[in-house]
């Protein structure tokens, strides 16, 4: 299963997930919410995610290491401050939030599927990975962050 590790970067999986959600979207039954409402907690959301994610690139590009998620080997720091005192992959989890937001406006249960299955396939293809590359580069130092820092 090791061949699609680092193979789809994963804004483009974020990417995927979401034209995903939006055809569910339009084959399953919807919630009947005013779009009012939904569009603030989509918006909500979807910001918080942002936010997320463009504190973990400023927090690389401030240690000048690699945002590249196909080759984590060449990661020359690691970066444990900031937003990632609280989550290991905020890039990620901001990704996550934007899908949620997405759902939230599409306003279609099913299409909650789509977050979930995103978290999975990150999880798997991605973190796993890339907490094995980072071992072998930073060894005990990056141990004792993983005990210390949450994945999600």
């Amino acid at each position: 299963m090791r061949t699609l590790e680092h193979k789809v970067p994963p804004p483009v999986v974020a990417l995927l997930t979401g034209l995903a959600m939006w055809a569910v979207a339009h084959r399953t039954p919807v919630l009947a919410v005013h779009a009012g409402p939904r569009l603030a907690i989509a918006a909500a959301l979807a910001m918080f995610g942002l936010c997320i994610e463009i504190s973990g690139v400023l927090a690389f590009r401030r240690a000048r290491t690699t945002v590249n998620p196909m080759k984590p080997a060449t990661a020359s720091a690691m970066v444990t401050g900031g937003v990632y005192r609280y989550t290991r992959n905020p890039m990620y989890a901001g990704l996550a939030a934007v899908l949620l937001g997405w759902a939230v406006w599409l306003a279609a249960p099913w299409g909650l599927l789509g977050p979930a299955a995103f978290i999975a396939f990150i999880t798997r293809f991605q973190i796993i990975p890339e907490e094995r590359a980072l071992r072998a580069r930073f060894g005990s130092e990056y141990e004792a962050y993983l005990l210390r820092v949450r994945r999600w």
